[in-house]
């Protein structure tokens, strides 16, 4: 069956990066948009960024755009968000989803992982 194990989550301080990892696996990677969510808590899962299923394309919420880019290597069945300029509101769960096709804003989300922690000290 199909598994995604998010990674790379953990404690930094404001300003600073972190990369998170989603690894795939039961699933052929290439023929799946990916895409990042996040909760914190106390409040509603939101969308983070997405990329297509041929890397082509990519898509962030407006208060990730210019510090978050997100990535995917087929050969390795991994898609990557690599987060910058750090700040507390970003903390929260960082989930990866799997989207067969093409990504929209409509899109139906066929597995989750089981999130990785983001902590942001200030």
């Amino acid at each position: 069956q199909v598994q995604l194990v998010e990674s790379g989550g953990g404690l930094v301080q404001a300003g600073g990066s972190l990369r998170l990892s989603c690894a795939a696996s039961g699933l052929t990677f290439s023929s799946y948009s990916m895409a990042w969510f996040r909760q914190a808590p106390g409040k509603e899962r939101e969308f983070v960024a997405a990329i297509s299923y041929s890397g082509g394309k990519t898509y962030f919420e407006d208060s990730v755009k210019g510090r978050f880019t997100i990535s995917r290597d087929n050969t390795k069945n991994t898609v990557y968000l690599q987060m910058n300029s750090l700040t507390p509101e970003d903390a929260a769960v960082y989930y990866c989803a799997t989207v067969l096709g093409d990504w929209d804003q409509t899109s139906h989300y066929d597995c989750w992982g089981q999130g990785t922690q983001v902590t942001v000290s200030s």
